[in-house]
């Protein structure tokens, strides 16, 4: 008992001495002869970047459907439903079916830019610092705390209508009926406009974490001034830990 004791102690102090060494390397970022507003900036730019050259692409046709990093495949108990109507010759039908899935959240993410603008606008000092010294989607994961809520919110109405608005929601109801009228099956009836709704925000962060790590590591990708400036610290004060 003493020993595992003595080890958690170890670990204890370990871990307060890294979190200490992290904070006094955050607190001296100025002295890098970088401001904080410069810090806060470019990583205001870099995400930006993400919403720009990422997010505004799932607003196209087929901006999820072609994009295999956030295309919505079926809930789980759906797969069956697909499987089965494909081995009774409706594969055209299931098709269909998947497609309606990702225009709707082609639909929603329309209504993103607005709510990620605010929350960008809302990063203070201390985020700043913090996220540039994170992991490679430190900046993605902020953005996430600050705006899955209110998202969800414009998401889910958007594409409730949008299901309406292709026939989703006639679509899906023939197949499931359908699928439901086969013997020995067992009677399926999923909430799709919930299901669609999370599907589509994780395709929108998804997209938004790949601009971010392009960025941190990726030299080309830092295409200003301050995104070089800002980033080329992180790579020194990554290279200072190793």
């Amino acid at each position: 008992m003493n020993i595992i004791r003595k080890v958690l102690c170890v670990v204890f102090v370990f871990q307060f001495v890294s979190c200490a060494e992290l904070q006094q390397v955050i607190n001296q970022l100025p002295s890098e002869g970088i401001s904080n507003d410069q810090i806060g900036n470019g990583l205001k730019e870099a995400l930006t970047n993400g919403i720009t050259n990422q997010v505004s692409i799932l607003a196209l046709k087929d901006g999820f459907f072609e994009n295999e990093l956030v295309k919505i495949l079926l809930p789980e108990e759906l797969r069956e439903v697909e499987r089965t109507l494909r081995n009774i010759g409706l594969s055209k039908v299931a098709d269909e079916g998947l497609k309606v899935l990702n225009r709707a959240a082609e639909d929603a993410v329309k209504e993103a830019t607005p709510i990620f603008v605010d929350a960008i606008k809302g990063m203070t000092i201390s985020d700043g610092k913090t996220i540039l010294l994170g992991s490679d989607n430190a900046a993605t994961t902020f953005l996430q705390k600050k705006t899955s809520e209110a998202l969800y919110q414009k998401f889910n109405p958007i594409i409730k209508n949008s299901f309406q608005k292709v026939g989703a929601d006639k679509i899906w109801s023939e197949l499931i009926s359908k699928y439901n009228s086969l013997p020995l099956t067992r009677n399926v009836n999923p909430d799709l406009t919930e299901y669609v709704t999370g599907e589509s925000l994780k395709g929108v962060y998804k997209m938004v974490e790949v601009e971010e790590k392009e960025i941190r590591n990726n030299l080309n990708k830092r295409t200003s001034d301050l995104l070089k400036k800002v980033f080329a610290l992180q790579d020194r004060q990554s290279l200072k830990q190793l």
